[in-house]
């Protein structure tokens, strides 16, 4: 497992862990982050911010929240 920030872009991944609080895993589920799910890196912006493919939906998100989601 790594955390999805050192995914590379075009490459499709499976959620396998979502870590941190309760809080922040309840927030990245309504979005559509849950294990098992798959993700595509579509770009990485600056600072380490993440464009993301998730459920036919993009999705921007920042390092910290990318960090806690381990493919």
């Amino acid at each position: 497992m790594m955390p999805l920030t050192m995914a590379q872009a075009g490459d499709k991944n499976f959620i396998r862990k979502i870590t941190g609080s309760d809080e922040v895993r309840q927030h990245l589920a309504s979005m559509g982050f849950v294990v098992g799910g798959s993700v595509t890196v579509i770009s990485k912006i600056a600072g380490g911010n993440m464009i993301l493919n998730i459920k036919d939906s993009r999705v921007a998100l920042d390092k910290t929240l990318a960090n806690r989601i381990l493919v």
